[in-house]
């Protein structure tokens, strides 16, 4: 049974998808061992309570950004987690937090990176003007929205839609893309090539056990 630890900052809808498919089945071998937040008011953190998960609060307000990190950091290491998961957490973590979890940290982004990285994904994408937006699933390094590319979803662009209506149905394509990326990392049968997954052969970076 491989531990999940969920970070989050807001209602935390991706959270719940990951946990509704591990409660489903579509993550077999996996349970959420505890949900994070730096914020009091993150209904994400009510919504674990009321799963009877081990929520908790670590506020982020007048630390530095390591004294931070290494709270949150203790707090994964002591509920034994393996793979933590970006949920709408909206703060960049240090390379320092990223150092303790090599390629086991993984954020979901409303776009097809490269492609408008950073905030307000879905609003910069509707006015460039694309066709085609998306979302992606990657592992966290130490730059904003860059580690390797686990898995991503188009969702076309149509001339009815609204920054609103965009988001909403990338939205939807977000929860089915996070149960599969974390399918993917928890089975371990992949390995990166530079900046490529190439998937079917055992990865050298193993979860712990």
């Amino acid at each position: 049974m491989k531990n999940l630890g969920i970070l989050l900052s807001g209602r935390g809808s991706n959270f719940v998808a990951i946990a509704d498919s591990i409660a489903a089945g579509r993550i077999p071998d996996a349970r959420v061992a505890v949900v994070i937040s730096n914020r009091a008011d993150a209904r994400g953190l009510e919504t674990a309570r009321q799963r009877g998960l081990n929520a908790l609060l670590i506020a982020s307000k007048g630390k530095t950004r390591e004294e931070h990190d290494r709270e949150v950091v203790a707090a994964l290491q002591q509920n034994q987690v393996e793979l933590v998961c970006l949920a709408g957490y909206m703060r960049l973590l240090t390379p320092w937090f990223v150092q303790q979890f090599p390629a086991r940290i993984l954020n979901i982004h409303p776009s097809l990176l490269p492609a408008f990285p950073g905030l307000e994904a879905q609003q910069q994408a509707f006015a460039y003007g694309v066709r085609v937006s998306g979302c992606t699933v990657h592992f966290v390094d130490e730059e904003l929205d860059h580690g390797a590319i686990i898995v991503q979803k188009t969702v076309p662009v149509l001339d009815t839609d609204d920054e609103r209506t965009l988001a909403a149905r990338i939205l939807e394509q977000e929860h089915a893309a996070y149960t599969e990326a974390i399918g993917i990392v928890l089975e371990g049968k992949f390995k990166i090539e530079g900046r490529r997954l190439v998937r079917g052969q055992r990865s050298e970076v193993r979860l712990q056990k």
